[in-house]
């Protein structure tokens, strides 16, 4: 028998689930896009675009910056099938996009290849028609969900709304409005706001002091409240970092973390690297630390696919503790990917653009502030430079991965200067060995 047991209750720090629901027109798309520009913080947004590409309406016109424009990345989509939302929010992971928009939500639903049409589609293929199908399609959409909701960063959805009617006695009464989506769908996400003619009002949010709020165009001040509301609580990367740092870790309560993370898809998040505040990702952090209190005794070895698939369920510890074991035994082979050529290429001007934004975060935006700027970029990178045109396209991203996540911080300038001061140390250390295995050499 299962043994269960209850734990005090924390709340964690957040991303942000935005609905925003409306009759066409009413600017859901636009208020998407400003609000996500404040949610992003200058990182990299994209919109999932469904609606026949009315979000490159709002794109920048080369050569016309005098038009207001915002930055994106843009995914047309015509076949709103779950699987292919799926596979859109995976890239969208592997994009690092900080916030994700899905403009709109209700194709999934109503549209082209949507749940109501995989209903009528697999109604055909099984005994007891419609009834009968919607048992495949409802695991079709929490498949849909769990992606969704599972996305690292923040998710803004859009809803289109129509009015609801209903006929009695002979009489046509207005019932209100009702949102083209599953009914219940707003119980997935954490706002709701109701659009008419380029006003936001919050209809319902799990946070207190934004309920009831009324915004003519809502946009990045709003979503600084909203984020205000998601960063009052414990970070749930960092929880893992304090653990691993801690006196007493074990290799054993490292598996433990590395499951916990996997479980919560956390294994890519980024953060400092605990030692060398360099960038890094948590799942390379636990195997580290993990492997520095791993046991002489315990042999690593790598267990053979078919080892694998004929262990029986209740031999494992869990797929995440096995996935870290393996994961120390292999080193891959270096080769040279087209992402890696890419990455040799200059910097682009989004990627500038971005990069002013978040030094800016840090304290370092001033335009007397240009030789900081310099120094801290050189030591990110790892190499000298008297321009920001200098960096590739790689280095461009690792800065601004770093900005990032310093912007995270309660107090970012801060936290970006002790991350300088560490890696001025560690330069100067670096050049002191050097220097004195020259001397040694010519001794």
């Amino acid at each position: 028998m299962t043994t269960f047991s209850f734990a005090p209750a924390t709340r964690e720090t957040a991303k942000a689930r935005i609905a925003l629901q409306g009759p066409g027109g009413s600017g859901k798309t636009k208020t998407a896009l400003r609000m996500a520009e404040g949610l992003a913080a200058g990182g990299p947004i994209g919109v999932i675009d469904t609606e026949r590409g009315s979000a490159l309406k709002y794109a920048p016109v080369p050569g016309r910056p005098d038009i207001e424009a915002h930055e994106f990345a843009h995914l047309p989509m015509a076949f709103c099938s779950p699987e292919n939302l799926i596979a859109a929010v995976k890239a969208a992971e592997e994009a690092r996009l900080a916030v994700l928009i899905i403009d709109s939500w209700s194709h999934f639903w109503a549209g082209k290849g949507g749940l109501l049409a995989r209903v009528e589609e697999e109604g055909k293929k099984i005994h007891g028609g419609k009834f009968s199908a919607w048992a495949p399609v409802n695991e079709m959409e929490q498949d849909m969900l769990d992606a969704l909701l599972g996305f690292p960063g923040h998710v803004i959805v859009t809803m289109r709304t129509k009015n609801d009617y209903e006929l009695t006695n002979g009489k046509v009464k207005k019932l209100g409005v009702k949102t083209v989506q599953r009914e219940g769908a707003e119980y997935e996400v954490d706002v709701v706001i109701d659009m008419i003619e380029g006003t936001g009002t919050v209809t319902k949010t799990r946070y207190t002091p934004l309920d009831g709020a009324c915004v003519h165009h809502p946009g990045p001040e709003f979503a600084e409240a909203i984020l205000e509301q998601l960063g009052q609580g414990v970070d749930p990367v960092q929880a893992i970092v304090d653990e691993l740092v801690a006196d007493g870790l074990t290799y054993d309560r490292a598996l433990e973390l590395y499951g916990q993370a996997d479980n919560r898809r956390l294994l890519g998040a980024d953060l400092l690297h605990p030692k060398t505040g360099e960038p890094a990702k948590l799942g390379d952090v636990i195997k580290e630390y993990g492997q520095a209190v791993k046991p002489v005794t315990t042999p690593v070895t790598t267990p053979s696919p078919q080892a694998t698939d004929q262990q029986d369920e209740g031999d494992r510890t869990g797929p995440s503790a096995h996935s870290m074991a393996d994961a120390e035994a292999s080193v891959p082979a270096v080769t040279r990917t087209p992402q890696q050529d890419e990455a040799q290429e200059p910097v682009t001007a989004p990627q500038m653009r971005m990069m002013h934004a978040c030094f800016k975060n840090v304290g370092l935006g001033a335009k007397d502030a240009r030789e900081e700027r310099l120094r801290a970029t050189s030591l990110i990178v790892g190499r000298p430079l008297t321009s920001a045109n200098e960096l590739t396209k790689g280095e461009a991203q690792t800065l601004l991965d770093v900005l990032t996540q310093c912007g995270t911080y309660d107090n970012p300038v801060d936290t970006f200067s002790e991350m300088v001061r560490r890696l001025e140390d560690d330069a100067t250390r670096a050049a002191g060995d050097e220097l004195y295995v020259a001397a040694k050499q010519s001794a």
